[in-house]
C-alpha cells in the first residue's frame, strides 16, 4: 500500500506537460500545449495540456484529468500502478514493503487483539449451545425473544458463564496473557486479581463491516437492579464506538437497495427486524449519534427513518444527533410505535407486511415533527412561543439544500403561524452569522454587499433548468479565479469608507450565501459548498484541490471548466501591437465576478416573477390577489434594478 504522503509528493512532483509529452508531440500555443489526441484518431489537433493548472483536456473526445489519470487512460493502469509508474519516472521512493518496526508492531498488535476478541467470540458461542448453564438461561432467553437458530447464528449470539473468571483462566490457558486480554477489554483487575468483564450475560457481539468482531454487549438476565443491564467492550485499537454501528455489516447491501436506513436503540430491535426480513436497519447501541456514524450511514444513502418507542423525554434528548443528521445534508423522518411499544416488540406481535405499512405510513418529517412536539408544549406562553420559533429556525438553518430550507421555511410558518417572511429573516442572520465569522476575526472592516445589493432576501426558490448557465459561470470564476484578491471599498465601524484586499471566492460565497441561493447542480453545489467551507475555516481550496478530488465527478466538472480550447500566445502584444484584456486583469475579473453574480440573480428573480404570474391566473380571492399584485410590482421593481446595474433596458 502506498502512504498517503507519499501519493501527495507524486502528485505534487509530476509535471502534466513531461507526462504527457513522453506520449504526444506537443507545440506550445499561448500559455498551453497542443498536440494530436492520443485517445482517438484526429487531424487537427485539440488535445490541449496546461502546465499552469496541471491538466489535459481534449475538446475532441473530452477525454481530461492529471498527470495520473493520464497514465491511467493510456497505460490502462489501475491508480496504484500509475502511482508507480510516475514515481518510478521521478525517482520517488515508495515505502510500501518495508514497513518500519513500529508499524510492524502496531499491525502485530492489532492483529493479536482481532485474534484474541475472535477466540473469545467462539468460546461464548460454544458456553450458548453446549453448556447445560448457556442453553438453560441465555438460549431460552433468545427463545423467549422469538429468535430463530438461523437467526441466532446469522448474528453469532453467544453466553458467558456465571463464574468471575472462567473465560480469563481459559484463555490464559490457550496461550493470552492477562495483559493481552485486559487490553482487548475482555477482563479486569482488581485488588491484585484478574477477573472476567463479562458474567452471566447473552453476548451480542459487535462486527466490522467487514464482518469480524470487534467487541462485544453483554445483557444480564437476573433482575438485581445494582448490576448494570447492559455492560460493553471498552475501546480498544480495534473498536472505537462512534465509529461503529450495530448491524451495518449485515445491514449496507440492504440500506443501497432501499435507499433508507431505519435508526433504532437496541440490538435486539435489529435482530427481530432483520428476522422479519427488514434488513435496512442499524443500532447505535446505546451510544449518542456521533458525526461518524451519520458519515458510515451517508456512504450508502442520504435517507434516515429513526425508529422509537414514543418516549417524548428520550425523543427530545436526541435532538441535537438528529440536527447532526440535517447538517450532512440528509432527509431524516420519525417513526413513534404505539405506547407501550418499541421496534422489537412491535414487530412480533405483527406480520412483517404490518410493520412495514406502519412504518411507511408513520413516518414524519423531522422538523414538522419537532414543530409539533415542541408547540404543544408552548400552550399560550409567549416566552416559550419565541423560544420554540428560534429553535426550528436554528434546526433549519443546518440543511444545505436551499430548496428543502424553503420548503420547511414555508411548512413551519404554516404551523406555527406567522408570517413566512420573519423566518427568512431569521435564518438569514443566522447564515450572515456563521459566514461572517472567519473575516470578523481577522479584525477586519465590515465588508458590504458585494455586488446586487438591491435584491431583498429571496421567498422563493424554484426548481428549473433556466439558470444552469448562470451557475456554471460563477462555477468556473471560482475554480479560475477564487484565490485572487481584488481591491475593493468597504465601510469600517465609523461607517467611513477604506479599501481592502478580499478574494474572489469570498466576495461571490458571502453575497450569494447572504442572499440564500442554491445551486440546482448537484455538483456545482458540491464544489460551491466546498469552497463556502474552506472560507469558514480561512483558507480557500486550491487548483489541484479539485483536479485531484476524490470525487470523480468533481474531478472532470473542474477539470472541464479549468479548461479553455482559446489561448493567446505570449508575445501576442508585441507581435501585434494589440492589447487584448484578459479576465485575470483585476478590473476586467472585478466586472466578471459582477457580471456574473448579477445575471444569476436575475434569472432567479425571473424565475419569482414566472412563477407568481401564475398564480395570479389561477386565484380567485380578491385579497390574495391583491397580494400577489403588490408581490408582482415589487419583483418588477427589483428586476429593473438588477437589469439597471448590468446596462439592460426592461422593455416590460
Amino acid at each position: 500500500m502506498i502512504k498517503q504522503e507519499d501519493i501527495q509528493t507524486i502528485i505534487e512532483t509530476a509535471r502534466i506537460e513531461e507526462v504527457v509529452g513522453d506520449y504526444v508531440s506537443l507545440k506550445k500555443r499561448g500559455i498551453n500545449l497542443l498536440g494530436l489526441c492520443p485517445f482517438h484518431n484526429e487531424k487537427t489537433p485539440s488535445f490541449t495540456v496546461s502546465p499552469v493548472k496541471g491538466i489535459f483536456k481534449c475538446f475532441g473526445c473530452g477525454k481530461a484529468g492529471n498527470a495520473v489519470n493520464f497514465i491511467m487512460e493510456h497505460e490502462h493502469f489501475s491508480y496504484p500502478e500509475a502511482l508507480r509508474h510516475l514515481a518510478k519516472k521521478y525517482n520517488i521512493e515508495l515505502d510500501e514493503e518495508l514497513p518500519s518496526p513500529e508499524q510492524i508492531a502496531a499491525f502485530d498488535e492489532k492483529e493479536s487483539l482481532f485474534n484474541i476478541t475472535a477466540f473469545a467470540h467462539k468460546h461464548f458461542v460454544d458456553s450458548l449451545f453446549n453448556t447445560d448453564e448457556g442453553r438453560a438461561i441465555g438460549l431460552s432467553y433468545f427463545k423467549e425473544r422469538e429468535f430463530s437458530d438461523a437467526t441466532i447464528k446469522k448474528f453469532e449470539l453467544g453466553y458467558t458463564l456465571d463464574k468471575w473468571d472462567e473465560f480469563t483462566q481459559y484463555a490464559n490457558k490457550n496461550g493470552y496473557t492477562i495483559q493481552q486480554l485486559e487490553k482487548a477489554g475482555l477482563s479486569t483487575h482488581k485488588e491484585g486479581k484478574s477477573y472476567d468483564r463479562f458474567r452471566a450475560r447473552v453476548m451480542f457481539p459487535i462486527h466490522s463491516l467487514s464482518g469480524k468482531v470487534i467487541a462485544f454487549g453483554g445483557r444480564i438476565l437476573d433482575a438485581d437492579k445494582s448490576k448494570p443491564k447492559y455492560v460493553n467492550s471498552p475501546e480498544t485499537d480495534i473498536y472505537n464506538k462512534s465509529k461503529v454501528l450495530y448491524g451495518l455489516n449485515f445491514a449496507k447491501n440492504a440500506i443501497s437497495t432501499h435507499d433508507n436506513c431505519f435508526l433504532v436503540e437496541g440490538y435486539t430491535d435489529v435482530i427481530t427486524l432483520h428476522q422479519a426480513g427488514i434488513e435496512n436497519v442499524v443500532a447505535s447501541s446505546g451510544t449518542s449519534l456521533t458525526t461518524e456514524q451519520i458519515k458510515l450511514i451517508y456512504r450508502y444513502t442520504k435517507n434516515i427513518t429513526i425508529l422509537y418507542d414514543g418516549d417524548p423525554a428520550g425523543i427530545k434528548a436526541s435532538f441535537r444527533g438528529i440536527d447532526m443528521i440535517l447538517e450532512q445534508g440528509m432527509n431524516v423522518k420519525i417513526v413513534l410505535f404505539p405506547d407501550g411499544e418499541d421496534p422489537d416488540s412491535f414487530t412480533r406481535k405483527n406480520r412483517s407486511a404490518e410493520v412495514l405499512d406502519y412504518l411507511s405510513a408513520n413516518a414524519l418529517n423531522f422538523i414538522l415533527f419537532k414543530t409539533n412536539l415542541l408547540l404543544a408544549e408552548t400552550a399560550n406562553d409567549p416566552i416559550k412561543r419565541a423560544g420554540l420559533i428560534k429553535e426550528i429556525v436554528s434546526t433549519i438553518s443546518l440543511i444545505p439544500d436551499s430548496i428543502n430550507r424553503s420548503v420547511y421555511t414555508r411548512e413551519c410558518s404554516s404551523l406555527l403561524d406567522i408570517p413566512e417572511q420573519t423566518l427568512i429573516h431569521e435564518l438569514n442572520k443566522l447564515a450572515r452569522k456563521k459566514l461572517s465569522k472567519a473575516f470578523e476575526a481577522e479584525g477586519q472592516p465590515e465588508l458590504p454587499e458585494a455586488v446586487a445589493h438591491v435584491l431583498p432576501k429571496q421567498e422563493d426558490e424554484i426548481e428549473t433548468d433556466n439558470a444552469e448557465f448562470q451557475e456554471k459561470d460563477i462555477i468556473r470564476i471560482l475554480l479560475n479565479h477564487g484565490d485572487k484578491e481584488l481591491l475593493i471599498k468597504a465601510k469600517n465601524q465609523e461607517n467611513g469608507e477604506v479599501e481592502v484586499n478580499v478574494t474572489v471566492a469570498f466576495l461571490i460565497i458571502n453575497d450569494l450565501t447572504n442572499e440564500d441561493f442554491g445551486f440546482k447542480n448537484e455538483i456545482y453545489q458540491q464544489i460551491f459548498q466546498e469552497f463556502t467551507d474552506r472560507i469558514q475555516e480561512e483558507s480557500i481550496p486550491d487548483k489541484t484541490f479539485f483536479t485531484n478530488h476524490e470525487n470523480s465527478k468533481i474531478r472532470e466538472t473542474a477539470i472541464n471548466l479549468m479548461s479553455s480550447p482559446f489561448t493567446l500566445s505570449d508575445n501576442w502584444d508585441k507581435m501585434h501591437h494589440i492589447y487584448v484584456p484578459q479576465e485575470e486583469d483585476s478590473k476586467i475579473l472585478e466586472q466578471s465576478v459582477r457580471h456574473s453574480v448579477l445575471s444569476f440573480k436575475l434569472k432567479k428573480t425571473e424565475e419569482v416573477l414566472s412563477l407568481n404570474a401564475k398564480e395570479i391566473k389561477e386565484e380567485t380571492e380578491e385579497d390574495n390577489l391583491l397580494i400577489l399584485m403588490l408581490k408582482q410590482k415589487t419583483w418588477l421593481d427589483i428586476k429593473k434594478a438588477i437589469s439597471a446595474e448590468l446596462g439592460r433596458i426592461v422593455i416590460r
